[in-house]
C-alpha cells in the first residue's frame, strides 16, 4: 500500500506518494525530476546515486522512502545556491577532472560534504572522503587535484 511521504529536497517541502521500500533515486529520478542522481550498481556500492541526507552522505538506490521521511535530502542540483557553481564544480572544470561524466554527481557530493566538514583538506582526506565514489574513466588524480583546488580556494576567500 502507498503512503505519502514529506521532506524537503534541496530547500522545497515535497509531498511523495509511494510505496515505504521505493529507493529514494527512484523518487528523486521519476517523481521529482532530479536526473543528476544516477543509477549505477543498485547496491550502494558505487557512489553515482549519492546524495546528503540531513548532511551525511548515503547511497539513494538502497535508502528506502521510510527512511527519508522528514529528512532533509541535498542532491547535486541543490548544492550550489542560484545560478552560481558550487566551489568543487568550478575547480572540476578548471582541472579539466570529467570526463564521461557518469560519476561526477556523486563525487560532486562526497567532495562537498567533505569540504562542509573541513573547508581546506589534506590530501590524504580528500582520498578517504572519495574513496567509495567509483569512476571507470580514470580522473581520480584530477578529481583529488580538483577538490584540493577547491579547498584551498576556500582558505584564499
Amino acid at each position: 500500500m502507498t503512503e505519502v511521504f514529506e521532506l524537503t529536497v534541496n530547500g522545497s517541502r515535497v509531498r511523495v506518494e509511494t510505496y515505504p521500500d521505493t529507493p529514494l533515486l527512484h523518487v528523486l529520478r521519476a517523481e521529482l525530476d532530479l536526473k543528476g542522481a544516477r543509477f549505477g550498481c543498485g547496491m550502494g556500492q558505487c557512489g553515482a546515486c549519492f546524495v546528503l541526507l540531513d548532511g551525511q552522505v548515503v547511497p539513494s538506490c538502497d535508502t528506502p522512502m521510510w527512511s527519508a521521511a522528514g529528512r532533509t535530502v541535498v542532491t547535486v542540483e541543490g548544492l550550489a545556491p542560484g545560478d552560481a557553481l558550487h566551489r568543487v564544480q568550478r575547480a572540476l572544470i578548471e582541472e579539466q577532472a570529467v570526463q564521461c561524466g557518469y560519476c561526477v554527481s556523486g563525487i560532486l557530493v562526497s567532495a562537498a560534504a567533505l569540504l562542509d566538514r573541513d573547508p581546506a583538506p589534506g590530501e590524504q582526506a580528500v582520498i578517504e572522503a572519495l574513496d567509495r565514489n567509483l569512476c571507470r574513466c580514470g580522473v581520480q588524480r584530477r578529481v583529488v587535484r580538483a577538490v584540493l583546488r577547491a579547498g584551498s580556494q576556500e582558505a584564499a576567500e
